[in-house]
């Protein structure tokens, strides 16, 4: 999941309304056996419709203009435990101070703290301040590696965050795993074990890595949807399954209507087409 990050950090407008999903209908692949790792075929499906959802309805936020992965790196440390539209109200006066890390290593600790004032959760600019002395002393460039495991050497990076600069600043084959991520993921592909225990998490990361596109660019554009999806649609309160891109393969959704459809009565066939309506709330 990400580092510390809340289920609802980073988005808070719900998608247009699409049409939900026919009963036994499944979009491209069928839905995977519980538990088991997503198939080739509904790993390409799903990412298709994921990040063709993401193309008409993700949100314009300014850190999905750039590459450049300092401010990446900000954008993701801000985003913990950080409502987004907080974010957006630090995010640029930060970048303008503080431009490049260099900057940051330069300042005193105090400084960049001040810059933070507001934010809250102020390890965070700690980290961001004895991470940028270590990539800028010796005469270091300052540049932030793009290997994973190399960002994860660095103070107050994590697994998350380190696949998100990783995909998001050098568009590089990362898969990433935060808690809308987790909790999208848990309710699609239903692992059958508690979400916060560590062979769930393992388990998560491992389908992460299986529907994760294989050129850098795609997969820059699932990720996104993916934290998207969690934040405005799969999220922690509701589920808005009936305008969810992923509503044909969900698990989660196929168990509530095996839940909520009383059987035929003996004798009788159940007429065709008539089904509930798939539930707006998690149990």
């Amino acid at each position: 999941m990400r580092d510390t990050a809340p289920d609802e950090s980073r988005r808070s407008s719900a998608a247009p309304a699409a049409r939900p999903p026919r009963a036994g209908q499944t979009g491209g692949g069928a839905r995977p056996a519980t538990g088991a790792l997503p198939s080739p075929e509904l790993a390409r499906a799903f990412s298709r419709r994921l990040r063709a959802w993401y193309r008409r309805h993700g949100r314009d936020l300014p850190w999905r203009h750039i590459r450049d992965p300092y401010q990446i790196l900000v954008s993701e440390l801000m985003l913990q435990q950080t409502q987004v539209s907080r974010v957006l109200e630090f995010y640029d006066a930060f970048v303008a101070r503080f431009p490049t890390l260099h900057a940051v290593a330069r300042a005193r600790p105090g400084q960049v703290r001040e810059a933070w004032q507001g934010l809250g959760y102020y390890a965070r600019a700690a980290n961001l301040h004895r991470l940028a002395r270590v990539v800028t002393c010796d005469g270091g460039d300052g540049r932030l590696p793009e290997d994973p495991a190399a960002l994860r050497r660095l103070p107050g990076i994590g697994a998350y965050t380190a696949g998100a600069v990783a995909s998001f600043a050098y568009e590089r084959r990362a898969a990433l795993v935060d808690t809308n991520v987790a909790r999208v993921l848990a309710r699609i592909f239903h692992p059958p074990l508690e979400r916060r225990s560590p062979a769930a998490l393992r388990r998560l990361w491992q389908i992460a890595e299986t529907i994760l596109p294989r050129r850098g660019d795609v997969a820059w554009t699932h990720n996104q949807a993916l934290i998207e999806l969690g934040a405005t649609v799969c999220t922690a309160r509701v589920r808005h399954c009936g305008i969810c891109p992923a509503a044909d393969w969900c698990a989660r959704l196929a168990a509530d209507r095996a839940v909520t459809t009383p059987p035929a009565p003996p004798g009788r066939r159940r007429p065709r087409g008539r089904r509930p309506s798939p539930p707006r709330r998690g149990a």
